[in-house]
């Protein structure tokens, strides 16, 4: 491997946008290209800018010069050298992407798409309509939800509850209650809560959620409390998962023994990249539950393809828009699924728009 190269891209929303915590009109891109003779491979996490410079000050020396062959030695490697600056947040988003730029690399060198090079356990990916951004007006909601389910034929769909901290509830249920309208009986409706809950508060909203048949409760309290996630998981009937911010292997370990999860999410842009994000496939497997990939479709898009405990992609509105601005080569969730691979284009099939996306760069 010859060098490495970091560059950070932020773009604005198209419209307001948050959750029941946090609140955002700019959402930032890292990218991350490692270069082997005239191939180039790519990666990339989504986060502050400042991950640029972990890349750049921390990582890249340290996986120049190594074999593109072995990259869980590389990202074995970094994980060691950024002992003792923390891995959790910056630093594991860093780790992640050069991680995936290794793989992409590794797999346009010999010449296959990514999930070729892994091992396929499917053809097609099941992903689900994410966005329903607590800001969105009732018409914003609507259409955005209509798009997927009546445009795209997507069957599942997920919007954002719990808004102002669990402090709107009231709003919360009317807003399912016109998701429910919007789309049908005939689509699975999903809710994010981002941990804006109170435990018996979850509770009491979830038999609400019952009756509009919500099937996928996330994070109905923080993900960092596991004893509150296993109490809400057994009181309620829709699934609930958790795991989006699980930053390394051992995260996951402790949401399983705990029993908090139904289904259990992993982000590859988070987690330590797709090296970690198939060991953490496998500890669900073991533990007899389903994997779901969070955000970043077209960096999960494969190595979702690549396990048999798969559960589905989230297609999020604000990674999917900016995917589609910067790169080349993405998919098509047309029917409710996208098949990474059927192009045959190598590594996860994406060619960066250099040019179009210098007015984003940081």
């Amino acid at each position: 491997m010859d060098a490495v190269d970091v560059a950070a891209y932020t773009v604005l929303t198209d419209a307001p946008e948050g959750d029941g915590t946090l609140s955002w009109n700019s959402t930032t891109l890292v990218l991350v290209q490692v270069r082997s003779g005239v191939t180039t491979g790519l990666g990339y996490t989504y986060g502050a800018a400042a991950t640029a410079q972990v890349v750049g000050q921390l990582l890249a020396d340290v996986v120049a010069g190594r074999s593109v062959w072995d990259v869980p030695a590389a990202n074995e490697a970094m994980s060691r050298a950024v002992r003792n600056v923390g891995r959790p947040g910056l630093v594991a988003g860093a780790i992640s992407a050069v991680d995936i730029a290794l793989w992409d690399l590794k797999a346009r060198l010999l010449g296959l798409p990514l999930v070729w090079l892994l091992g396929a356990s499917r053809n097609e990916v099941p992903v689900y309509g994410s966005g329903g951004f607590t800001p969105y007006d009732d018409a914003q909601q609507d259409r955005q939800l209509r798009g997927w389910v009546e445009g795209q034929g997507i069957p599942r769909v997920k919007i954002k509850i719990g808004e102002s901290w669990g402090q709107a509830e009231y709003r919360d249920r009317e807003r399912v209650e016109r998701a429910r309208r919007s789309i049908g009986s005939r689509t699975e409706l999903y809710v994010d809560a981002n941990g804006g809950y109170t435990r018996k508060q979850a509770v009491r909203v979830a038999r609400f959620l019952t009756d509009q048949d919500v099937t996928w409760f996330e994070e109905p309290v923080s993900s960092d409390d596991l004893t509150g996630l296993a109490q809400v998981r057994a009181a309620v009937s829709a699934d609930v998962a958790a795991g989006e911010y699980g930053y390394s292997l051992p995260y996951f370990r402790h949401l399983l023994d705990a029993e908090t999860v139904d289904c259990l999410q992993a982000d590859a842009t988070r987690c330590g990249g797709i090296t970690v994000w198939l060991r953490v496939a496998a500890l669900a497997e073991a533990a007899g539950l389903e994997i779901s990939g969070h955000c970043a479709p077209h960096v999960h898009a494969h190595v979702a393809a690549a396990v048999p405990n798969l559960r589905h992609l989230e297609w999020f509105h604000d990674h999917v828009r900016i995917e589609q601005l910067l790169f080349e080569g993405v998919l098509d969730p047309a029917g409710g699924a996208i098949e990474p691979g059927a192009s045959g284009a190598p590594g996860l099939g994406l060619t960066f728009r250099t040019e179009a996306a210098e007015r984003y760069r940081v």
